[in-house]
């Protein structure tokens, strides 16, 4: 299992109107005065984020919300940005209080359902407002579940704990982030990586990609070896190494093809994190796609993070480049960082091109690639476009599909 990184921990989102208690029900679990309690209706504006360790189920984050009985132009606008953070989690909880269930509770459970969203139902202040056998049966009839009672003020007097009640709901496809190589590679094997040092390096450090596949071929009780592109011939002939795998930077496939041997299987850091937590069968149906484009296309470049963008961007430059140079196409290029809203209907696009999604969650990337899919855009990720264009699509995907070359690559 890979490390999570800050913002790839299981995500639980607090909703629920105003003066229900959800920045009280925050700081009780996370034993931390975090989220601005106070008697004034709307105190919490923008979603809020802590992170806990909960034990049983590790690191998770806890975003508490605005109230979703907001009113007026700002209340509306906070209420947006709180159906928004749905798309962001792994669980909702649902506060109430007070014995008030109604049109606002409906409308975010239908919402739950739509996006899928697994989600648990809190009576919070029951230690000043008992829950009724009448809202029981309410909640019960409407959504065929039961509702937990709780004191965010005094946790202690109920039982079972919130947070077993969290664990318990939590899907376990949030917790358990498959191995990147670990069905790849056996102990013993050696796995080459190959890391250009170039403008778009982080200064002094390796990328997250990098880092979480150096960390998983340990895991896996392997042998990492990092080269540079330009120092890998000579390694190979120097050492007389057979790597078991291995993986490039997407922007040095041609390189990489062209230096190691055929009987080593090749694939992208990019391509590696696509499978784990992206829509892997989704890219594999999507990128030949790519030799379909027509002029006046347009196509849509997603990525997870925000950075400062370099002359040479992949996502910004490289990408357009070369799908441009490859198609012989005049083509329009949109490009959206972290979880940002696009900039025009989704229909409008042609190709959907996501990134390997290092920064998000599981859950948050495939929500984000959603709605192309419901409108049958073809989808596809970086490193497979990348490897595309440059005729090698099926040499980097077959360590995962089993497909082998039969000479050079169909596109």
């Amino acid at each position: 299992m890979t490390a999570k990184g800050r913002d790839t921990k299981p995500h639980v989102g607090i909703f629920g109107r105003r003066n229900v208690g959800k920045s009280s029900l925050i700081n009780a679990l996370v034993g931390q005065d975090i989220a601005i309690v106070s008697d004034v209706a709307g105190t919490t504006t923008d979603p809020v984020k802590k992170s806990i360790e909960v034990h049983g189920l590790g690191p998770l984050i806890f975003l508490d919300t605005a109230g979703i009985d907001d009113t007026g132009d700002l209340g509306e606008l906070r209420i947006k940005k709180t159906m928004s953070a749905l798309k962001l989690i792994d669980l909702a909880i649902l506060v109430i209080s007070e014995n008030r269930f109604g049109d606002h509770e409906v409308r975010l459970i239908r919402e739950f359902t739509r996006l899928d969203v697994p989600f648990v139902i809190v009576h919070n202040k029951s230690d000043i407002s008992p829950a009724t056998d009448e809202l029981r049966e309410k909640i019960r009839t409407l959504t065929g579940r039961e509702v937990a009672v709780y004191s965010a003020l005094n946790p202690e007097k109920y039982n079972p704990p919130l947070l077993r009640i969290i664990k318990e709901a939590m899907p376990p496809t949030a917790l358990k982030i498959h191995g990147l190589i670990g069905d790849l590679v056996s102990p013993g094997d050696t796995v080459l990586l190959i890391t250009p040092i170039d403008i778009e390096a982080p200064e002094g450090r390796l990328i997250l990609p990098q880092v979480q596949v150096i960390r998983d071929i340990l895991d896996n009780d392997c042998t990492a070896i990092v080269l540079k592109e330009r120092e890998v011939d000579a390694f190979l002939r120097r050492t007389g190494i057979k790597p078991a795998l291995a993986i490039t930077d997407s922007q040095v496939f041609l390189k990489a093809d062209a230096s190691i041997p055929r009987d080593i299987p090749l694939t992208s850091f990019s391509i590696v994190l696509a499978r784990q937590k992206g829509d892997f069968a989704e890219y594999l149906r999507g990128t030949p796609k790519i030799g379909e484009l027509k002029d006046g296309d347009r196509v849509l470049l997603l990525e997870s993070c925000t950075h400062n963008v370099s002359c040479d961007d992949i996502g910004r430059v490289k990408i357009p480049r070369w799908i441009t140079n490859f198609s012989g196409k005049k083509l329009d290029f949109d490009t959206v960082a972290g979880l940002d809203s696009l900039p025009r209907p989704v229909e409008d696009y042609a190709l959907v091109i996501q990134c390997g999604g290092c920064m998000v969650t599981h859950r948050q990337l495939l929500n984000r690639l959603r709605e192309p899919k419901n409108h049958n855009i073809p989808i596809t990720n970086y490193g497979m476009a990348i490897a595309y264009v440059h005729g090698i699509f099926n040499r980097a995907t077959e360590p995962f599909t089993g497909t082998k070359e039969k000479g050079a690559d169909l596109l």
